[in-house]
């Protein structure tokens, strides 16, 4: 009997073992960065996604082992500034992460049902959009917090910037651009070689973004090397100086700098002669949680203003002067009077931009807390000149913005441990 009972228990254990290393290897740890881990589940996630996005717009991909090398960077480099997030306390709410998706769907003039029906065909769960979504938000956030502060754009700047503007007789040329970086290693005549030769080929016709993807190692290979529409004071110093003037075709390079060698394709060319801006008129009450008034309950105060201000018990102009705590704006009962939207925070410039003209929001959250909106009016305007100095202090803050991101997720890539289990750490 005891040796029944000692066999049992030898079996019970055996089979636990079994269970356990089967869970183990369902969710293999590939990569430890820090004190996080990137397990293989995340690596096949988002090469899955990779995929689905290649077969949507007939790319081809590269080798899987160049392919897992890329998708493991960029998982590296979203777990460090996620570490960083939550070091910051930086978080996304639940109602901030729904009113962003409410303008996603919004955006594609679609209603929540199409919407979802078409994840249901990318056999995409909405919980995992949901996730998705709430990591960029964190991402965003988190680089804007440490990049912005890094950004200087002086006065002399601009200034010159405008005159070239005027020079350009309110015309502009836009660039579609191609980027392949190839890093220096240990072996630079290699690399020099493969430079020349894929120059070559793209002379001669091969496609770009599968070149690209299976080359490049910058900071845009996972999208084939497309780095979309600039103007010339819009793109890194370095696509800047080569590709003024260049016409649709151009291949330029290999371009040698620190991080290595550069290959650059004006993919598309076209000129601008008119600068059009939709401006929007626009009030606003804003409540702010605090630990007096929670999140919901703010969320709560708006939706019963909102109700009001339909069935016509109060006015606007009253809420706002009473409630608001936007200074600026309450004391003139919430108006903002005529702006561009890409002023504003991302959260009230989509809904500010998506609103009809007399169309009251529902109570929606920035970073600066719950707003109700309303558009008064709306309409187009020639800011060519009218708009030139803020649009030379864009075109430079986007472009030094571009390039300090890329050496600030350089930096944090050098000061982390990163160890690659069963490879080179």
């Amino acid at each position: 009997m005891k040796k029944l009972i000692l066999l049992s228990v030898s079996m019970l254990m055996l089979n636990t073992g079994l269970v356990q290393a089967q869970e183990q290897l369902l969710d293999k740890v590939v990569v430890i960065v820090n004190n996080d881990v990137i397990t293989e589940s995340q690596i096949d996630e988002l090469t899955n996604k990779v995929l689905r996005n290649a077969t949507d717009s007939g790319q081809e991909l590269p080798p899987e082992e160049e392919l897992q090398e890329q998708v493991m960077d960029r998982l590296i480099l979203e777990s460090l500034q996620l570490q960083l997030a939550d070091r910051l306390g930086i978080k996304i709410s639940d109602s901030q992460l729904e009113n962003t998706i409410d303008n996603i769907i919004a955006g594609e003039k679609k209603t929540r049902e199409q919407f979802l029906d078409d994840l249901e065909k990318q056999n995409v769960s909405y919980n995992q959009f949901r996730e998705d979504i709430r990591t960029e938000i964190v991402l965003g956030e988190v680089g804007r917090s440490q990049v912005q502060r890094r950004v200087n754009v002086s006065e002399q700047e601009i200034d010159a910037l405008m005159k070239l503007i005027e020079e350009q007789d309110k015309g502009t040329v836009r660039y579609h651009v191609g980027h392949i970086l190839l890093r220096l290693g240990s072996d630079e005549t290699n690399t020099q070689q493969l430079a020349e030769s894929l120059v070559q080929q793209l002379k001669d016709g091969e496609n770009f973004n599968q070149l690209a993807m299976t080359h490049s190692q910058g900071p845009k290979a996972l999208e084939g090397g497309d780095w979309g529409w600039m103007t010339i004071e819009e793109m890194p110093t370095l696509f800047a100086g080569v590709v003024r003037n260049q016409h649709q075709g151009s291949v330029l390079g290999p371009i040698r700098t620190d991080s290595g060698l550069h290959i650059l394709m004006v993919l598309d060319a076209e000129g601008l002669q008119k600068v059009e801006t939709l401006e929007v008129n626009a009030r606003h009450i804003l409540i702010k949680p605090s630990i007096i008034l929670s999140d919901n309950k703010a969320q709560s105060l708006l939706a019963e203003f909102r109700q009001q201000l339909i069935l016509g018990e109060v006015t606007f102009e009253e809420l706002a002067r009473q409630y608001s705590e936007d200074p600026g704006s309450a004391v003139r009962g919430g108006e903002l009077g005529w702006s561009d939207p890409s002023v504003f925070v991302p959260a009230f410039r989509d809904t500010a931009s998506r609103l009809e003209v007399g169309e009251l929001s529902q109570p929606f959250r920035s970073t600066f807390g719950w707003h109700l909106l309303e558009v008064l009016d709306k309409r187009t305007t020639d800011t060519t000149n009218k708009a030139s100095q803020n649009r030379a202090y864009q075109m430079i803050f986007n472009r030094k913005f571009n390039e300090e991101t890329q050496a600030w997720q350089e930096e944090l890539r050098e000061e982390a441990y990163v160890e690659i289990l069963d490879g080179e750490a």
